[in-house]
């Protein structure tokens, strides 16, 4: 019963809907129990009067208006106490996805995206099935067996009921043993469905690379041991919840057999008549229901229990990043000062010492070799991640003064890899600002070189660009990833490495466009193109971690160091590529 004390905080927040379909059900649970009764005394007055009489016509009456109102209060419950256990689930989802927005890449880079969505559908599921049905189960079959138990007992025969419990051991013995079983299966198999989740997605999303390589079939194997694993499993559960009905009918059969030899000779020596063994025999049929119901509850509380420990493990994960400020920035300059980060101490510092300040209106370049911690630099800057040492300054407050919502409200970010959702273009592009006229959006495509081309689709801007933006073009995607960072009012824009998929005349043109539209913003670019941040007020220059170089660029390209060469070698590439 740990699922449901683990839940006391859904019960108590929703008793009165519970109370009322638990009262329905107390309602469904007498009646049922009174019926078997009835139809004794229904029988016994046949059998003394031989034909229909007004006192026999009530009787009959009277089953029929409590079967009537059975059926009434069956569908009172069902609509009450199932509603509000989908609610939970509701909670439950809710909770989760917000816990994940609160979750860093440390934590994404551990998890899988399928164990995820197996947590946020398959798990939740279990836990709300316990809510719904697990309540129904647990109060009606322990009331019903109780109801029942004691009519047996105190209305029929107290002999009969001690005879007829004599099974019930070995059946709660065969429970037990049952259960434990199950949660155990239950747990690996929702393992392996997370496995099997995160194989599917990972093959969808790849699936234009897995054809271009012709690694359909070893693919196809691959997934096929993931189902096979998943799918032994599931057997194995289903197994194990087989196993409950046999244990239910062996021990009721016998009890059945028990009464009926017994109730036979009692009815023999007058002990007993006739009705009262057919409404002790109907009594045991009522029995049913609670040995299935307790069955089933130990079920769902098994699979509740294994679903909700993994679910617990994120919501109990603390959030990535503590945010505890108070500050609001009114000027976006930045300060850094004497900043290093190690992503794990084994690895090395991947940032030392790096320091320098960006003025509102300023434009900041920085260059470097692959791996000398240019993103992570952007990263720590935006607080995806806390510096070990030094200072992040903005408006002269620390990082941790300030509330996340407004250190990432000072950011207009286009990452390397510019991710696009299943949208229009024009929803793609106002994804910050869902309230962007049109006119706004066809000025920030404009800015980011894309309007030519969004025209030329049959749709324009309402042109659905697919799942991850799988129908453009590289230099499409990060072309509409910078018109949706410029729709935003962010006053620092950056660019990490967003030019790389367009070309050099393009790349011209968009830098043009944003030394006219950003020049009240602060702008930070990063490229391993150096012409894209020729016209920056300082180029800083990252190697293993620490700034080599820094200086605008005339003072750069006269040095002799990495801008200097590089700076050459390109020069001389664009010099071959016009031939």
């Amino acid at each position: 019963m740990r699922l449901f004390r683990q839940l006391t905080w859904f019960f108590h927040a929703n008793w009165r809907t519970y109370a009322i379909a638990l009262l329905m059900l107390a309602g469904v649970a007498l009646l049922n129990a009174a019926l078997p009764y009835l139809i004794g005394q229904t029988i016994d007055r046949l059998l003394a009067e031989g034909a229909l009489n007004p006192t026999v016509e009530y009787y009959l009456l009277t089953l029929l208006g409590m079967g009537a109102l059975i059926y009434l209060l069956r569908v009172g419950w069902r609509l009450i106490l199932f509603g509000t256990s989908y609610q939970l689930g509701g909670i439950l989802r809710q909770r989760f996805y917000q816990r994940l927005t609160r979750l860093g890449p440390a934590f994404y880079s551990q998890q899988s995206t399928g164990d995820l969505m197996a947590k946020a559908t398959n798990d939740i599921d279990a836990i709300e099935l316990a809510a719904g049905e697990g309540v129904l189960s647990g109060f009606d079959g322990a009331l019903t067996f109780v109801l029942v138990i004691a009519m047996m007992l105190f209305a029929i025969d107290w002999r009969l009921t001690v005879i007829a419990l004599l099974p019930f051991p070995i059946m709660g013995y065969g429970f037990f043993r049952i259960s434990r079983s199950v949660h155990q299966h239950f747990q690996e198999s929702l393992e392996r469905f997370s496995d099997l989740n995160n194989q599917t997605q990972q093959a969808l999303s790849g699936i234009r690379l897995i054809k271009a390589m012709g690694r359909e079939h070893h693919e196809s194997q691959v997934f096929n041991k993931i189902a096979d694993k998943a799918a032994r499993c599931n057997y194995q559960v289903a197994r194990y919840e087989a196993l409950y009905e046999p244990v239910i009918y062996l021990c009721l059969t016998t009890s059945l057999l028990l009464i009926l030899g017994i109730g036979g000779w009692l009815v023999w020596q007058d002990q007993l008549t006739v009705g009262k063994l057919a409404s002790f025999t109907l009594y045991m049929g009522q029995l049913i229901w609670p040995m299935w119901a307790f069955g089933w509850l130990l079920n769902i509380i098994e699979r509740g229990s294994a679903a909700l420990k993994r679910v617990d493990v994120l919501l109990d994960t603390p959030d990535t990043i503590a945010d505890h400020g108070t500050h609001t920035p009114t000027q976006p300059d930045l300060s850094i000062h004497n900043l290093s980060f190690a992503y794990d101490e084994k690895d090395g510092q991947i940032l030392k010492g790096v320091h320098f300040n960006l003025l509102q209106g300023q434009k900041l370049g920085i260059a470097g070799p692959t791996g000398a911690g240019k993103t992570t630099l952007i990263q720590l800057l935006m607080r995806h991640w806390d510096s070990e040492s030094g200072q992040i300054l903005i408006d002269d407050h620390p990082l941790q003064a300030l509330t996340l919502h407004h250190i990432r409200a000072c950011f207009a970010y286009v990452p390397q890899d510019s991710f696009l959702f299943s949208l229009s273009i024009a929803d793609n592009i106002a994804l910050a600002r869902p309230t962007a006229s049109l006119e706004q959006i066809q000025h920030a495509a404009k800015v980011a070189a894309l309007d030519e081309d969004i025209r030329h689709f049959p749709d324009g801007y309402n042109t659905q660009v697919g799942e991850r933006g799988i129908t453009l073009s590289g230099g499409q995607r990060q072309r509409l990833a910078i018109a949706r960072a410029l729709i935003t009012d962010a006053p620092i824009l950056i660019l990490d490495d967003a030019l790389s998929a367009v070309d050099v005349h393009t790349e011209q043109q968009i830098l043009q466009h944003l030394r006219d539209d950003t020049q009240q913003r602060s702008v930070i670019i990063i490229s391993h193109r150096l012409s894209a941040i020729e016209d920056a007020d300082e180029i800083l220059v990252l190697n293993h971690g620490e700034i080599s170089e820094r200086g605008n660029h005339t003072s750069l390209a006269q040095q002799d160091g990495w801008y200097s060469r590089m700076w050459t070698y390109q020069q001389m590439e664009a010099a071959l590529d016009e031939r």
